[in-house]
């Protein structure tokens, strides 16, 4: 099996973890139902643009500018 493999997952895994950091809301909010199933739903979402590489091209896009 190759190691660059391995490299290149840990680099992917690192950089979508960048990513999700960044997009992390950080303005306190008060614990509510309502807000803790958007957020999931959120998360969810991202999860699907990260897999699909959305993410990272609305990213890129947005740093061009």
């Amino acid at each position: 099996m190759c190691p660059l493999r391995f490299v290149l997952v840990f680099f992917s895994v690192v950089l979508a973890g960048y990513f999700a950091w960044r997009a992390v809301d950080s303005s306190p909010e008060l614990i509510s139902e309502d807000s803790t199933t958007r957020k999931m739903g959120n998360g969810f979402w991202m999860f699907v643009d990260m897999a699909s590489g959305r993410h990272l091209w609305r990213n890129l896009k947005e740093l061009s500018r």
